[in-house]
């Protein structure tokens, strides 16, 4: 594995001001040698001047978050990082690798979940290289690793949880956001460090059941919610009757035998679960009658 090492470049700014120097007065040493016939001078002069312009090639500059991977013949010299004007051999290549934050959003992919249907997710993921010299050349290209990667971390996690959780403290797509974005992460992690990036974040964007599906699964997550919902009614009617019986027997507002408290029950249930308003009977005669 190929890790960085600094460049130690030299500053580019004394040299161009030498190899400008170096340029004119070759382009003088051409006049002259032309005003004063010697042509040995001129050549000489040309030559000078090829070479300078040559070796101006290894000026380069590094921006603010970037860094040029420098190879000569093959062999990986370092990297520069620092901002500014450089000049290294004018036969290295240089190559540009920016150091900036980038962030992606991946192509909605269709897997199956823990529980087999079929879903629609996508992520958002956040990152940057930090080992310039394994973003060069241990991956042909970083980027489109990074994007490859991405998303089968994505297809591979989504098949380890179910979209909603069917059992307590149960880890799903729908209902863990935060959970499920540190697995990606951290599966990205382990993916991308051969690549020389960090994943900064991964979060999901998007979340669906195929359509093929939707339209089932819609009807049971309303069954779900309205089973919840009569569950936490029934809980509370129950207290409610407890309570009254509790008042009228401490107040002694009345006495019922039990029977009739068990009438009086089922009245009240019915009320307090009923979907309707009650409609109110009006009794003439005793409460036996």
């Amino acid at each position: 594995m190929v890790r960085e090492v600094e460049l130690k470049a030299s500053r580019g700014i004394l040299v161009l001001i030498v190899y400008i120097l170096g340029m004119l007065g070759a382009i003088g040493g051409v006049v002259r040698g032309a005003r004063t016939d010697m042509p040995g001078l001129v050549v000489l002069s040309l030559v000078v001047f090829a070479l300078f312009a040559v070796a101006l090639s290894g000026l380069f500059v590094v921006n603010p978050n970037e860094a040029k991977v420098v190879t000569l013949f093959g062999h990986y010299t370092g990297t520069e990082k620092r901002p500014g004007l450089w000049y290294t051999n004018p036969f290295a290549r240089r190559k540009r690798i920016s150091l900036r934050v980038r962030n992606f959003e991946t192509a909605k992919l269709k897997v199956n979940d823990a529980n087999s249907n079929p879903i629609e997710i996508a992520a958002i993921i956040v990152w940057k290289v930090v080992e310039s010299a394994e973003a060069a050349f241990e991956v042909d290209n970083y980027e489109q690793y990074v994007h490859v990667q991405s998303e089968a971390a994505l297809r591979t996690l989504a098949t380890h949880y179910p979209y909603d959780a069917h059992e307590a403290n149960q880890v799903a797509l729908s209902t863990h956001i935060d959970e499920v974005s540190a697995g990606i992460a951290s599966a990205l992690r382990d993916r991308l460090a051969k690549a020389g990036v960090e994943v900064i974040e991964a979060r999901i964007s998007h979340l669906a059941y195929s359509p093929e599906i939707a339209s089932a699964m819609l009807r049971r997550q309303q069954a779900n919610a309205i089973i919840a919902a009569r569950q936490k009614i029934v809980e509370g009617a129950v207290g409610m009757v407890e309570h009254a019986l509790q008042l009228l027997g401490e107040k002694n507002v009345i006495t019922l035998d039990e029977e009739r408290k068990a009438q009086m029950v089922s009245n009240l249930l019915v009320v307090l679960c009923s979907d309707h308003d009650a409609q109110p009977v009006v009794n003439a005669g005793t409460i036996y009658a």
